[in-house]
């Protein structure tokens, strides 16, 4: 069953007001994506992945799977798509904060950068569904070297810059291997498989009731 983007913000609203926190759905989100990667590599044991996160609950995605990924004893690389401090939400924030304290990560922050990086897997962890309009720096440039870099691409929830209620992109997008969106499929995601690659929907803990009255 396919759903809109509304729907799912209504539901996750739901879910949390029932007391099951976005900060777990996060969690869940990151590390049920985490999965799917290392099922498709076996192992990413020393493997050079660059995270790329936005300042929003997609970026959070992102952190999370950075850190469930150095678990699993990769280099990570972490490219905040801006200013620490202006990051959006509480949830990110919280897993912003632990990264800080492991060395094990090598952070990024700001709004401009050097793009020299040589990674086996690129995530996109940067814009999510609430995209409106033009996509600006430093996102743009963030997009662009993906798009060029040779090596495996892995969306988290959405391809940065695909409309995931109708499908249409903005004056960007990122082209991805495999993109694993979370809880239900959103209704314009598979139409554009050329974007998402394979495509998988995962289930991140909401409880079914959380549905009732929007579904």
């Amino acid at each position: 069953m396919e759903i809109t983007v509304d729907q799912m913000y209504k539901i996750e609203n739901k879910g949390h007001d029932m007391g099951f926190l976005k900060k777990f759905m996060m969690e869940n989100a990151g590390a049920a994506a985490t999965r799917r990667l290392i099922e498709k590599f076996g192992n990413v044991e020393s493997k050079n992945i660059l995270v790329f996160v936005g300042l929003g609950n997609n970026g959070g995605d992102g952190l999370v799977m950075a850190r469930h990924l150095t678990g699993y004893n990769a280099k990570v690389t972490v490219v905040l798509l801006g200013a620490a401090d202006k990051i959006k939400t509480d949830e990110s924030n919280w897993n912003w904060s632990i990264l800080q304290k492991m060395p094990s990560v090598k952070l990024l922050s700001g709004e401009s950068f050097d793009f020299d990086f040589n990674p086996d897997v690129i995530i996109d962890g940067i814009l999510g569904t609430g995209i409106i309009g033009d996509i600006r720096e430093p996102y743009a440039s963030a997009i662009h070297f993906i798009n060029k870099t040779n090596c495996f691409k892995f969306g988290v929830d959405v391809p940065s810059g695909l409309d995931p209620q109708t499908g249409e992109t903005a004056n960007i997008c990122t082209k991805c291997d495999m993109t694993v969106t979370f809880h239900k499929m959103k209704q314009g995601i598979p139409k554009r498989k050329d974007l998402t690659g394979e495509l998988h929907a995962e289930k991140i803990g909401i409880p079914p009731e959380a549905e009732e009255g929007i579904l």
